[in-house]
């Protein structure tokens, strides 16, 4: 079965996408470097998908739509959403992508809790962050993509390191299903552009499973 991919290019930097796969999503210097870079990332996504209990059998690439790729694509984040990202959801096609956000989520906490105590090594690939740094990062895009969203994030209220992670993810969820569902958020901030609950999926999961896999790349 051929994988739906949206490509988005700008001058010096592509990335590709695969839309029904939250997270499957590698960049290049081209859009053929962007194209090969996804396909050879298919065994690490497969791990994700089985996480997620979600059957993965990745076909041949198929290009369905093409973007213009601005500042941030060139920086190194796919970060125009497409056409297709503003198609409808059904309740049950969001159980299924929130299913692979979650692992998602869980391959990067797998990363992190296992280079507990690892030097990363430095350079080119992980920009020199260490682990706590690379947490932190995360968290707070969380945050924001959360904010993206229309909604606000929920105030950390005990020293639980765990916690505040936790109940931000569970508000991403529940502001993902209030949007589908046209329901007024819990948490409302003023958003002038908030995201579609696919586009903010897509880059939610790239995120946290580009850090994942750096922390995997770095630790060894």
């Amino acid at each position: 079965m051929a994988v739906d991919v949206i490509l988005e290019v700008a001058p010096r930097r592509a990335f590709a996408s695969a839309l029904a796969w939250p997270g499957w999503s590698r960049g290049g210097k081209t859009p053929d470097e962007a194209l090969i870079a996804l396909s050879s990332y298919a065994p690490r996504y497969a791990a994700v998908a089985k996480r997620a209990k979600v059957a993965f059998t990745p076909g041949q690439l198929e290009v369905v739509e093409r973007v213009e790729g601005g500042t941030g694509t060139e920086f190194g984040v796919p970060g125009v959403a497409a056409a297709t990202d503003d198609r409808a959801l059904r309740a049950a096609e969001l159980k299924r992508l929130v299913s692979l956000l979650e692992a998602a989520w869980a391959t990067f906490d797998a990363a992190a809790a296992s280079a507990v105590g690892v030097e990363l090594t430095r350079g080119p690939r992980g920009g020199g962050r260490d682990l706590e740094k690379i947490i932190g990062h995360v968290r707070e895009a969380e945050v924001a993509y959360l904010g993206q969203l229309g909604s606000r994030a929920p105030a950390a209220d005990d020293e639980d390191p765990a916690r505040p992670m936790r109940l931000l993810r569970s508000a991403f969820v529940e502001a993902l299903e209030d949007v589908r569902a046209g329901r007024p958020l819990a948490n409302p901030r003023n958003t002038r552009k908030p995201w579609s609950p696919r586009y903010a999926i897509r880059r939610s999961a790239w995120h946290v499973l580009d850090h994942a896999w750096e922390i995997e790349d770095r630790a060894t």
